[in-house]
C-alpha cells in the first residue's frame, strides 16, 4: 500500500469512527460513570467485534452477509433489541449516595470489566452497518495490482488504532463530566440521558435499511 493511499484510508477511517454511534456513546457515559479507564477497558469488547468484523469483510463472507436480507434483518433487529434494553437498564440503575460526600465513585456499583467489555461488545456486533462500511470502505483503497492480503491486514490494525484513539477521546470526555457529578439527582440525569440516547439509537437501528446503513 502506498503511503498516500495509506493516509488518506487513515483520515477517512478517523472520521468515520468519530461519528457519535451506540459505542461512542457507550464509552462516553463509561466515562462519566466509572472513569477513563473502565471507558478504555470496556472498548477492547468493541475492538475485538470490529476485529472479528474486518477478518469476516477479508474472507469474503462481508459481502455474502451485505446481500443476504435475511441476516441483515436479524443482526439489525438484535442489535436494536438489546440498544433498547441497555437504554431501559441505564434509567433503572439504582443510584445511592456516597459514603463520603462528592464521591461519585460510590453513586452506582462498577459492573466489573468482563460486563463493560460484554456490553460494547454486543453493541458492535450487533450493528450490521458496520460490516457493510468495512465491505464497501476498505475495497475502495486496495491496490488491485499488490497483494490482497497485507492490505488488508495494514488498513484493518489502523482502522482498529483509529477507532482505539477516537474511544479514548469519548471516554476523556466522559471523564471531564465525571467530575461535575455532586450528588445522586446528577448522576440519576446522567442515567437518564444515557438511557434515553441508546433508546433513540435502538429505534434509528431499527429503521435502517441496507440502502441508508452504506451512506
Amino acid at each position: 500500500m502506498q503511503l498516500d493511499t495509506w493516509l488518506l484510508f487513515s483520515g477517512a477511517a478517523l472520521a468515520l469512527s468519530m461519528a457519535p454511534g451506540p459505542n461512542n456513546l457507550l464509552a462516553m457515559f463509561n466515562g462519566a460513570r466509572h472513569g477513563v479507564a473502565s471507558a478504555a477497558i470496556g472498548g477492547a469488547g468493541r475492538l475485538l467485534a470490529f476485529a472479528l468484523m474486518i477478518v469476516v469483510t477479508a474472507m469474503g463472507l462481508g459481502v455474502v452477509l451485505a446481500a443476504s436480507e435475511t441476516a441483515f434483518m436479524i443482526i439489525k433487529w438484535g442489535g436494536a433489541i438489546y440498544l433498547v434494553y441497555l437504554g431501559l437498564k441505564s434509567w433503572r440503575t439504582k443510584v445511592a449516595e456516597p459514603e463520603i460526600p462528592g464521591d461519585s465513585v460510590g453513586f452506582v456499583a462498577h459492573p466489573g470489566a468482563m460486563s463493560l467489555a460484554r456490553t460494547e461488545f454486543l453493541t458492535a456486533i450487533g450493528n450490521p452497518k458496520a460490516i457493510l462500511i468495512f465491505t464497501a470502505f476498505f475495497p475502495q483503497f486496495l491496490d488491485q495490482a499488490g497483494s490482497y492480503g497485507p492490505q488488508f491486514a495494514i488498513m484493518g490494525v489502523t482502522f482498529i488504532a483509529m477507532e482505539a484513539c477516537v474511544l479514548l477521546g469519548y471516554g476523556l470526555v466522559g471523564g471531564q463530566v465525571k467530575g461535575l457529578i455532586r450528588s445522586a439527582r446528577h448522576m440519576r440525569w446522567l442515567n437518564r440521558i444515557s438511557g434515553s440516547l441508546l433508546i433513540a439509537a435502538g429505534v434509528l437501528l431499527a429503521l435502517t435499511d441496507r440502502t441508508r446503513s452504506t451512506a
